[in-house]
């Protein structure tokens, strides 16, 4: 099995579900701008067959195929904000995690820091 069939095998329903929408939008806003197969397949640099994959959602059309399809819909500035650290959940998520554990720990060492220290008794 090649790599790239072992990556596709992987894929979660719901990218390949996302895949098949976006494909469908891109076909969509083809046929709204009138323009056919032929036509929209020359302006991306592809066949008409690749087109077709691409509008069904297909996940072994290039990356590069797909950011032009959105390049010529205005569309591919959003490629650049899809992983965008402010967006990254999971990042987000251990990076709260990281400052509890952080605050944790020098209140710990605070702790025992006042514990160490020994206060003379007030003069009277």
């Amino acid at each position: 099995m090649s790599k790239q069939a072992a990556a596709l095998a992987k894929l979660p329903p719901q990218t390949l579900r996302a895949l098949e929408t976006l494909g469908a939008h891109l076909a969509v806003a083809r046929i709204r701008r009138k323009e056919s197969l032929a036509m929209r397949a020359k302006r991306v640099g592809t066949s008409i067959p690749t087109l077709m994959r691409l509008e069904s959602g297909d996940p072994t059309v290039s990356m590069g195929i797909y950011a032009t399809a959105l390049w010529l819909i205005g569309r591919d500035g959003e490629l650049a904000r899809i992983a965008s650290p402010e967006y990254d959940k999971g990042a987000l998520e251990m990076n709260v995690q990281d400052a509890i554990d952080l605050g944790k720990a020098r209140s710990r060492v605070a702790q025992k820091n006042r514990s160490a220290v020994k206060i003379p008794p007030a003069a009277t």
